[in-house]
């Protein structure tokens, strides 16, 4: 109990908020989600960019490089194409209280893009690509 607590202040000494804490996967859980769909030899599992992201082989036995949402695990495949166009990005992102979005690109599986928050700070954003909803920030 100490110890949770004693990372939990630790964390949030570092600007990470206890939710993101909370809802992060470890290293081992994201490799047991890649696993459990049917990805091998999996290697370079790392967070950045809001994200897990880590290199694998696919069930067909092609090399690929995914993302991982953390609070959901959903897997993100680099060649998933996307069921929305640019407008429907912005156009959510509006939804979700982001201004001044700009440099909306899709990439490696998820739509990505720049925006300001509701405080008016800077934010890189990371979007599901069926739905758009918000799945990593920096």
């Amino acid at each position: 109990m100490k110890i949770g607590a004693a990372a939990l202040a630790f964390g949030l000494g570092l600007g990470v908020s206890a939710a993101a804490l909370a809802q992060s996967m470890t290293t081992p859980q994201v490799q047991a989600k890649l696993t459990a769909q049917g990805y091998t030899k999996i290697h370079d599992v790392e967070f950045k960019d809001g994200m897990w992201h880590a290199d694998a082989k696919s069930a067909d036995g092609n090399d690929v490089d995914v993302r991982i949402d953390p609070a959901t695990g959903k897997v993100y495949p680099e060649d998933e194409v996307s069921k929305l166009s640019e407008a429907d990005v912005r156009a959510s992102l509006s939804t979700q209280g982001y201004t001044d979005v700009h440099d909306v690109d899709f990439d490696d599986g998820v739509w990505k893009a720049k925006a300001k928050n509701a405080a008016g700070n800077k934010v890189e954003l990371r979007l599901d690509p069926s739905n758009g909803q918000v799945i990593g920030k920096d």
